[in-house]
């Protein structure tokens, strides 16, 4: 119109292509239906991409309402679980650059917006090898992620869960329950990425 322009919903062809061609959302699909399955929850996979995490696999029981991200969505990468995972495999200065270029939002009055604490917070992810959180995106709201790491070692994406924190009767119990079932369907999928 002139000088002015607006996307039509064509434009969402770009991002259906992407999801129609790329090899690890086809690849994740059946892991996840599985884990969602067995668990009731529904399971996501991420990966990054400059400062966001885009969801690009998911897997929802069948029920009336699903909690998590739809496929395509991007969310700054500080605010989740994946996003923590993902960064926690980055060498040090490459992660040191991240931190450095990055906008820390805060979402609820749970988000971890100082630059310090996130540093600490990623070093520790790295020790555990998952990240769990609390209310960092939405209020109510807890989450998981494992890394998924291919057969050369480099982090690929994670593979995690969000859930009311009504679900579970502790976080202790999210943890007991969740944790193996994301670990080894990461460990499944590392031959193949």
């Amino acid at each position: 119109d002139g000088k002015q322009f607006w996307l039509a919903p064509r434009v969402l062809r770009l991002g259906q292509s992407y999801l129609e061609a790329a090899r690890l959302p086809r690849l994740v699909q059946p892991f996840i239906q599985r884990v969602s399955a067995q668990c009731g929850h529904t399971v996501n996979v991420s990966v990054i991409d400059d400062h966001d995490v885009v969801y690009v696999a998911r897997s929802s029981p069948p029920r009336w309402v699903t909690i998590g991200y739809a496929v395509g969505v991007r969310i700054p990468a500080h605010a989740v679980t994946p996003g923590m995972v993902i960064l926690a495999s980055y060498p040090d200065a490459e992660l040191e650059a991240w931190i450095a270029a990055h906008d820390f939002t805060a979402f609820t009055p749970h988000t971890i917006v100082d630059r310090v604490s996130f540093r600490e917070q990623l070093l520790r992810a790295r020790a555990l090898g998952y990240w769990f959180a609390e209310q960092q995106l939405d209020a109510g709201l807890r989450g998981m992620s494992v890394p998924l790491v291919d057969r050369k070692g480099r982090c690929r994406g994670a593979v995690g869960s969000t859930m009311p924190m009504t679900v579970y009767r502790s976080s202790e119990h999210m943890l007991e329950e969740m944790l193996p079932l994301l670990q080894e369907t990461a460990q499944l999928l590392r031959p193949l990425l």
